[in-house]
């Protein structure tokens, strides 16, 4: 072993043994230390992409027997046939099942599921789905309309039998609301409830009301939500209360999930969410009939199953300690990490580095600016600021209170915190190495 790497080897150990001071003036003893590590080795937090022949198999044959089901029903719109409208927009059968493979890869199934993810995807117009909205900015419905080009997404999405959107609605006024009535009788226990905006309680739900009789938004969820097969909470509103619950929430607004007991939920945050994982939780339903399996947040994990930071194109500038300090530096021409201008991507669990926004085209980091966490509870008030956690004077998701962009490391005792952990010690060995080379 050459001097360099005992070095290295002296400094990091010392640098991880330091970091056994979780507070100033505080020791971390091991029962708080297993208590930290089980919140990332919890099992909601796992993500398993191999469970075996056997469940892949059974699951299989599940699926093939849930298509030939809705196969033997009839098409609940027939605003649009499938293949003619690929055709129409001039795409290819290949362009497709390109499509089909990718989705397939994102619900982490087999290879061998592609053909039936290409065939429920032409089924998708047999599931209902009624969309509502709450105390919400419509990003959502916007995220979802809005495209730069006829892509598969966009036409499975038009194909999808969207019983009602007051955003998309031709009617309005009480010819609205009976459509929804109507859709809700019809579909009853059988449609799948999306739920745009947050569920405001204050003053016993006066702060939201809907409709000539002024039905308070929570009633209105209640009420529809007791007919769904299943609820999906759409966009960081929906799920944990967003920007309408950040400080001081004066509406006393809440999520989904805290009103609504004794249905199946799902979450999908982001401010906006992505309409790929709106079409992905849709085409689940579709192929087996039941919801993807979630994290302890109720978020499907092949969506919510990857932090932001392991998978950004800016991850080797940040191993290499290579960071944005200030916003038009020469680190920002370079697009170095952007953690030290307050990116929140080590603590943020979702897929938009995967499969970002506007056709793929980009997302947030890619033009240059931090995660802000917004897929996340209480973003707005915990993570919504151009500065790192180190800075922040606030409690992190561990408790602890961070100092600096090297300390912030093991406090969250993750493959991040070790990154930083192993930049600081090579920091360390780095600076005393030029300054040897300087004497």
């Amino acid at each position: 072993m050459n001097d360099y790497s005992f070095q290295f080897k002296f400094t990091f150990l010392r640098i991880l043994n330091s970091y056994s001071v979780f507070k100033k003036g505080e020791v971390m003893g091991i029962d708080k230390q297993d208590s930290v590590k089980s919140l990332f080795t919890a099992q909601s937090a796992k993500v398993d992409t191999n469970r075996g022949d056997a469940y892949y198999e059974a699951l299989y044959t599940q699926c093939r027997a849930r298509l030939d089901d809705l196969k033997k029903l009839a098409p609940l719109n027939n605003r649009m046939d499938f293949k003619e409208s690929i055709e129409d927009e001039g795409l290819e059968r290949r362009d497709f099942l390109k499509w089909a493979s990718a989705t397939t890869a994102m619900l982490m199934l087999p290879a061998s599921f592609t053909p039936l993810v290409a065939e429920a995807a032409v089924m998708m117009n047999r599931v209902p789905v009624i969309w509502i909205e709450l105390s919400d900015c419509a990003g959502n419905t916007e995220a979802l309309i809005r495209s730069d080009g006829p892509k598969i997404d966009e036409i499975i999405l038009d194909i999808i039998s969207l019983e009602f959107n007051e955003t998309l609605l031709a009617a309005s006024g009480h010819q609205a609301e009976k459509q929804l009535e109507d859709a809700v009788e019809h579909f009853k226990g059988k449609y799948l409830l999306f739920v745009e905006g947050a569920v405001p309680m204050g003053l016993n739900g006066q702060y939201g009301t809907i409709g000539a009789s002024a039905e308070t938004f929570h009633d209105h969820l209640q009420r529809l939500a007791k007919d769904a097969a299943a609820i999906v909470a759409v966009g960081s509103c929906a799920t944990f209360g967003g920007i309408p619950a950040a400080a001081p929430n004066p509406t006393d607004a809440v999520g989904v999930m805290d009103v609504v007991k004794g249905k199946p939920i799902i979450n999908i945050p982001a401010c906006p969410a992505n309409p790929s994982n709106m079409v992905g939780v849709i085409l689940h339903y579709v192929l087996t009939g039941g919801i993807p399996e979630l994290d302890s947040l109720l978020r499907p994990k092949f969506a919510f199953g990857y932090r932001i930071h392991d998978n950004c194109e800016r991850r080797a500038h940040f191993d290499a300690g290579e960071y944005v300090e200030e916003w038009g530096d020469e680190g920002a021409k370079n697009n170095f990490c952007l953690y030290k201008v307050g990116c929140k991507g080590p603590m943020t669990f979702n897929n938009c580095s995967i499969i970002r926004y506007n056709e793929g085209v980009n997302w947030p980091v890619g033009v240059g600016r931090g995660c802000i966490g917004c897929s996340e509870p209480d973003f707005w008030d915990k993570y919504a600021y151009e500065r790192p956690m180190a800075n922040a004077n606030i409690k992190a998701p561990t408790g602890g209170v961070e100092k600096t962009v090297d300390e912030f490391g093991l406090g969250l005792l993750t493959a991040a915190g070790v990154g930083i952990a192993i930049h600081a010690a090579a920091s360390a060995v780095a600076g005393k190495k030029d300054n040897e080379g300087e004497a």
